[in-house]
């Protein structure tokens, strides 16, 4: 999608729409500098890759392909207040607490911090991993950056001196999806994986506390017809309601929302209460501020639904006036999202590819052996062969001896 296209559920303002084939483009002279630690030249499109807001939603970015980082002021009204550019493409972003900062993580592994106060201000590195990151958050109190890779681990650093870490959360047996520091209890942290798991870490210890496998919660069928191909799939979005008792969690593929509870004086573990069941897979989803959780649809006709907490149970909201607002904003608007859909999974290529290199192995032995069998079994009649005939010559030699000395005598 080139295009972005921002509301607010519950303000009754005019939605905001943002072109990015339109924004600035990148001066040639620093298109030509490689002193930016040698980025990709490579001409990228206009799709949006990363979007987020701040806290207050003060402040909103988007990245695109063609590692744009574009900076939003939301209030009065929204306005583009800078446009710069990052060193490779970008995968995550998040806002500072304080927001005075955007972090911006990378496919290369970097983490970039750029400043709000100055908008113009170019980005500055503040850590790095060996493997592409996928998600970056920071605590409620902005002292510590988290971070997650593909290549299984979560690092939680001091955001003043990244190099400073303080722990890593270890468990997940395939790349970090998905990060979430929920309302309400700023030490825990929730993570998701391509290993069909949500765990639950004491982010500063590194501790875990809790491990739930999607696979028993609705999740335990494939949307694939290929029955036959182990069933995969990556957790895409966890989302924890204002207040702090709920977490809603998304899958790719699967039209469904696994909805958790964390009741008062909980010791660090969640419920699940129940699954939704939606009618198309979700594109994302989120928590306003009275606490109801909006989804958005890949489905022209039904763009949008709304639940709210009633009588213990999430309750589907038709006939919301918000509701009815957003659908038909959304609606005339499907222009936007029509590249969007039926879109290739982004973590399809991100899983680990087994190969059963001993199985190749004993079979290239099996055919080396009876290879180096039939061979030695020709050279052992060659031999036998030379030897008869050897040992035929002999006896010949030795009759014609015996017949000459017969002769002469």
């Amino acid at each position: 999608m080139d295009d972005v296209l921002i509301m607010r559920p519950g303000f009754h303002t005019e939605p905001f729409v943002f072109d990015c084939t339109k924004a600035e483009q990148k001066p040639k002279e620093a298109e030509n500098d490689k002193s930016d630690g040698g980025g990709s030249q490579e001409k990228g499109s206009d799709q949006i890759l990363t979007l987020g807001l701040s806290a207050s939603g003060r402040y909103a970015a988007l990245t695109d392909d063609n590692k744009r980082l574009i900076l939003f002021r939301t209030q009065p009204s929204w306005q583009c207040i800078s446009t710069r550019w990052v060193v490779r493409r970008c995968t995550s972003l998040v806002f500072s607490q304080a927001e005075d900062k955007l972090f911006v993580a990378d496919k290369s592994g970097d983490v970039y911090s750029f400043s709000l106060l100055e908008p113009q201000k170019p980005g500055e590195l503040k850590l790095g991993h060996l493997s592409m990151l996928l998600g970056v958050t920071l605590s409620p109190d902005d002292k510590y950056i988290i971070t997650a890779d593909r290549d299984e681990k979560i690092r939680v650093s001091l955001c003043k001196s990244p190099y400073n870490i303080q722990a890593f959360c270890l468990g997940h047996t395939e790349f970090v999806s998905a990060l979430c520091v929920p309302s309400g209890h700023p030490e825990w942290l929730l993570s998701g994986s391509g290993d069909s798991t949500v765990k639950l870490w004491h982010y500063e210890s590194g501790r875990r506390l809790q491990s739930m496998d999607l696979q028993q919660h609705g999740f335990s069928k494939s949307s694939d017809t290929d029955t036959e191909k182990p069933l995969r799939f990556a957790v895409s979005r966890i989302i924890s309601s204002p207040d702090g008792r709920h977490v809603a969690v998304q899958c790719e593929r699967f039209p469904s929302i696994q909805m958790f509870s964390v009741e008062e004086g909980s010791d660090g573990r969640l419920t699940p209460t129940e699954t939704l069941a939606l009618p198309q897979n979700p594109w994302d989803m989120t928590f306003d501020r009275q606490g109801r959780l909006w989804v958005l649809l890949e489905n022209k006709d039904t763009n949008v639904l709304l639940y709210t907490h009633k009588e213990e149970c999430w309750q589907s909201e038709p006939e919301s006036p918000d509701l009815q607002r957003v659908s038909e904003t959304l609606h005339t608007q499907w222009e936007l999202f029509k590249a969007s859909i039926g879109v290739e999974s982004r973590f399809h290529h991100l899983y680990k590819v087994n190969f059963d290199n001993m199985a190749s192995y004993l079979q290239k032995k099996k055919e080396r052996l009876q290879q180096q069998n039939q061979q030695g079994g020709k050279k052992r009649a060659v031999r036998q062969s030379n030897g008869a005939a050897k040992k035929s010559k002999m006896e010949n030699e030795s009759g014609e001896v015996s017949q000459k000395c017969s002769t002469e005598s």
